[in-house]
């Protein structure tokens, strides 16, 4: 064992978010320190940090500068070769400074499991932490599959083979690493990525963020072309313009690849006034939004990915007790249950009138948020999930009931 003073050392790698920001992993990472686990996590710098390594909150951080925005197909290759070459700089820092026990990756990217292969042959364990289906990504942004769809496919079959264990964030991915990835299920936990109950508490409203309207519609994610913000924004012409509803405002809280055109968008259907685009918030002024909104938006569509994945957005709307419109998909169907008006296919015009419907029903709305919030601390808070992830390590590296192997 690599860390004579508890059950061991473990790295942690991510490319999609710096740390602290990446909430799932950084929750990960406090949760298996609690556990007594020397964990080390190396990816992106954040913003106006510049120096490479950090120990916060008894976190091993190790840093790159991030590269460049990519705007095109060979900028995306070059960002991908960068990050992976910085990541196996630091790999090495790691390994040369208190060596490691696993090694954990996170996707996107599904490229990491070749440096995980090269610490196997030293006895180190690998833990894919599997974030999104990228196969699916990229068949929902380009609708399309190809060579680099294959391409996409083979990486992740090499992932799963390669790793001694997988994590899924839902039933539906679970699915996928045995059916597809032909993972034992034994050797697959689930971990879902809900917030804790500390992190998400309501607070008094503000009446001001309302601008004057009765009702506020949040929306809070990335905008991104698979994402739906476009679905919402039309919905909302059709609620304001075709059906006449002008008693709601909207709160679009996030950024994304789609964000300028999807303010052009706005603008060109003349919904200046009702539409606000925030931009990156705090959580202290998140938590201000969902405390005074009525209505939290879920317009991510019906396609391979999204059917199959869990929208964090809705359970940090639960958290705070905000009745949900989303359209009809699986998990999103799982996470919500009645907490959520189901709108079917992708039909803009009835999620307008599931939006108007349900800002004019309080009694429903009163009802939909206390279950939301009920089933969020009785089963989908970070509380009711970390304890996966330590008994997953914990068995891996003979910790546990069961011995890892």
């Amino acid at each position: 064992m690599s860390d004579s003073t508890g059950k061991g050392s473990l790295l942690i790698l991510v490319q999609n978010l710096p740390l602290p920001h990446d909430r799932r992993v950084w929750q990960e990472s406090l949760a298996l320190r609690d556990a007594g686990y020397t964990v080390s996590v190396i990816s992106p710098l954040p913003p106006n940090v510049n120096h490479e390594y950090e120990l916060l909150e008894g976190i091993h951080l190790y840093r790159y500068p991030p590269p460049p925005v990519t705007l095109t197909k060979l900028d995306f290759f070059k960002e991908f070769y960068y990050c992976w070459q910085q990541t196996r700089r630091l790999v090495k820092r790691v390994w040369r400074e208190r060596k490691f026990d696993a090694i954990q990756t996170c996707n996107p990217p599904d490229t990491f499991w070749l440096i995980a292969k090269m610490y196997k042959f030293r006895g180190v364990k690998f833990v894919f932490d599997q974030h999104d289906l990228c196969p699916e990504v990229y068949e929902a942004k380009y609708g399309k599959k190809g060579l680099l769809h294959k391409a996409l496919l083979w990486l992740e079959k090499m992932t799963y083979r390669t790793a001694d264990r997988v994590i899924a964030t839902n039933e539906s991915y679970r699915r996928v690493a045995n059916q597809r990835g032909k993972a034992p299920l034994e050797r697959i936990a689930i971990v879902r990525s809900g917030p804790s109950k500390a992190a998400f508490v309501p607070c008094a409203p503000k009446p001001e963020l309302k601008r004057g309207f009765d009702f506020l519609g949040v929306y809070l994610g990335v905008m991104g072309p698979q994402d739906g913000v476009d679905y919402l924004i039309r919905a909302i012409k059709i609620l304001v313009h075709d059906i006449g509803y002008k008693r709601a405002g909207f709160a679009l809280i996030g950024k994304g690849d789609e964000l300028e055109n999807l303010k052009a968008l706005s603008d060109e259907l003349n919904l200046g006034e009702f539409v606000k685009f925030t931009g990156r918030i705090s959580d202290e002024e998140l938590i201000e939004y969902f405390s005074t909104a009525d209505v939290g938006l879920a317009p991510d569509p019906p396609n391979p990915l999204n059917n199959v994945s869990t929208m964090n957005k809705i359970i940090e709307y639960m958290a705070i007790g905000l009745p949900i419109v989303s359209f009809d998909l699986q998990e999103s169907r799982y996470s919500a249950q009645e907490a959520a008006v189901y709108v079917p296919g992708s039909d803009e015009r009835k999620f307008a009138e599931a939006i108007r419907d349900l800002m004019e029903d309080e009694p429903k709305r009163r009802e939909m948020s206390q279950f939301g919030r009920k089933r969020f601390e009785e089963v989908l808070s970070w509380e009711h999930n970390w304890p996966n992830l330590v008994r997953l390590y914990d068995d891996l590296l003979g910790h546990g009931s069961a011995q890892g192997k």
